[in-house]
């Protein structure tokens, strides 16, 4: 009769290798994630793990396949636009699942077939929509991490103190350098968890940016817009 141990080696295979790890992650966070640990979720030596993933970047490009494949395609028959918008907002609802994985497509070296896939189908729905190949280009660099559901802010905001004497200190030193930072970042709606900081809603944000991207991709595809001059 098999041991427990051995009849979870024999189920193993790479997809629940993969879809393990993502729900540690999930679970833990991306910094407490190695082999080790994702071995003793799943009940096995960390040995086990090493025939189906050579080594954890090898775990991790697998990773964000499985977050990749769960990205909805668009509504059958929407046009180039709400193709595109629909395609990202579902990449951007597959990021929101998994917090951590922004920071690991941002860390890969290399795509795979099923990262190109995602790549080729937003490029076909440009293509399909009657974009040349020159505005596509253009297109795909301007939209950016944007494909993959998140944007990458330039600065982070720091949390304040959490003794409310130095925090309103702090407050009213940076607002009697910094007027229009604060005149600006206590105007807008508020969201706690907030990338961008405590006066935005990053859901809000993004989706104005990714409008703005589409309408102005739209204006140029309909002035035949290309990037070659006339010398």
């Amino acid at each position: 009769m098999s041991s427990p141990e051995t009849a979870s080696r024999r189920a193993l295979n790479r997809d629940r290798v993969l879809r393990a790890a993502v729900a540690l992650a999930d679970d833990v966070g991306i910094e407490a994630l190695s082999m080790r640990t994702l071995a003793e979720r799943l009940g096995v030596v960390p040995m086990a793990l090493y025939k189906h993933v050579a080594n954890k970047e090898q775990l991790l490009d697998g990773m964000v396949e499985v977050i990749v494949a769960e990205i909805e395609p668009p509504a059958a028959g929407a046009d180039w636009k709400d193709a595109v918008r629909q395609r990202i907002l579902a990449a951007r609802r597959s990021l929101l699942r998994h917090r951590w994985a922004s920071q690991v497509i941002e860390s890969r070296t290399h795509a795979s077939p099923v990262v190109l896939d995602h790549m080729e189908s937003l490029i076909a729905t440009f293509r399909a929509g009657g974009f040349s190949i020159d505005l596509t280009h253009h297109v795909m660099h301007a939209l950016g991490t944007r494909m993959w559901g998140f944007t990458q802010e330039v600065f982070p905001t720091p949390a304040p103190p959490a003794d409310p004497d130095a925090r309103a200190a702090m407050f009213e030193q940076f607002a009697a350098r910094y007027p229009r930072i604060i005149e600006m970042a206590t105007a807008g709606a508020h969201e706690e968890e907030s990338t961008v900081g405590g006066g935005c809603d990053d859901q809000f944000e993004f989706e104005f940016a990714l409008d703005l991207l589409l309408d102005g991709f739209e204006r140029l595809h309909e002035q035949g817009w290309t990037s070659f001059r006339a010398g």
